[in-house]
């Protein structure tokens, strides 16, 4: 009888442990937004896609942060990158790594957060790109890999969608020509098939590294006004998404 009384004693003891672990995961799923990230590569209409849900107050938009880039205590990093790449790229990618995961642990009170890229894309697209150009030496792109396995792994950056913006290199490659960026004056047709690729193994094919979200993809070769439509049937999938989230 005693050995019973201790038995459901317990058995109480782990289900009220199993159900504070439920309530502890609940609320930590609760105290995050619905994190989306916006992937794709230059020029395939990322900034048009955010400002287009920049009219929720309930969203927080995070635009890259290409100004901290050009100008790091006074340094254009972007600038000295393009210009020399052998040169910069490390340091370069050592900041957006930064920058990007200040976005990712950035607090907000809003349910759902719109990342345009990640720390993910700067690693699997732009690194590896880096790497496979030997614009990065070995142990510069192991020291960069080294720190990304430890924030990925050690740092609350989850995602929960990857919306793909999915455009052919010659669609983007006259957008980044008309939008005539100071710094992407000298940037090559081939380095844009090259990341396109990248895109492509990575979000689209998934052969190439990992995944961490689900991904939905959408079709950014139309013009202005079509891709405005898509992002309008788009918007109830998040906005919906990101009250669930929220309850």
């Amino acid at each position: 009888m005693i050995r019973r009384a201790i038995n459901n004693l317990l058995l109480r003891g782990k289900y009220i442990v199993n159900m504070a672990n439920n309530l502890i995961c609940a609320e930590s799923k609760k105290s995050r937004p619905f994190t989306v990230i916006v992937e794709g590569n230059i020029g395939c209409g990322k900034t048009t896609f955010l400002n287009y849900f920049k009219k929720h107050k309930n969203i927080c938009v995070l635009s890259e942060p290409i100004d901290l880039w050009r100008d790091c205590k006074g340094h254009n990093l972007l600038g000295h990158m393009y210009s020399d790449p052998k040169k910069w790229s490390f340091t370069f990618q050592s900041y957006v790594q930064l920058t990007m995961l200040n976005h990712h642990v950035l607090p907000t009170p809003c349910p759902v957060k719109l990342m345009e890229r990640s720390i993910y894309s700067a690693r699997y697209c732009f690194v590896e790109k880096m790497k496979r150009d030997e614009l990065l030496s070995k142990p510069s792109a192991a020291v960069i890999d080294e720190w990304f396995q430890w924030l990925t792994k050690n740092t609350p950056i989850n995602v929960d969608l990857i919306v793909y913006l999915r455009s052919s290199p010659e669609v983007v490659y006259r957008r980044m020509m008309e939008r005539n960026r100071s710094e992407e004056k000298s940037v090559p047709f081939e380095y844009l098939e090259s990341l396109h690729q990248l895109h492509e193994e990575w979000l689209y094919y998934k052969t190439l590294h990992h995944c961490p979200a689900r991904v939905l993809t959408l079709d950014a070769n139309l013009d202005l006004e079509s891709i405005e439509e898509e992002y309008g049937k788009f918007e109830p999938h998040i906005w919906n998404l990101g009250i669930l989230n929220s309850n």
